[in-house]
């Protein structure tokens, strides 16, 4: 089966991080875009997204946390 024939549950996905401590998931089977990286964590889209939940609690982008330190 190819991965354009999978659904969302069946996809595994990496909890990736950009440079301003964003946080978003990406398919697993995918190049990771630039400006991005894997944060460690990967498998399904729900999992991912609760990781996310608990990991990325303060969604200021670190540039503007810094400016307010």
């Amino acid at each position: 089966m190819s991965n354009n024939n999978l659904s969302s549950n069946e996809i595994e996905y990496l909890v990736v991080v950009n440079h301003e401590e964003q946080y978003s998931i990406w398919p697993k089977h995918k190049e990771i875009p630039a400006g991005w990286n894997a944060e460690g964590k990967s498998g399904a889209k729900q999992a991912c997204l609760e990781h996310i939940g608990k990991v990325w609690v303060d969604m200021r982008p670190l540039s503007l946390r810094e400016a307010m330190a």
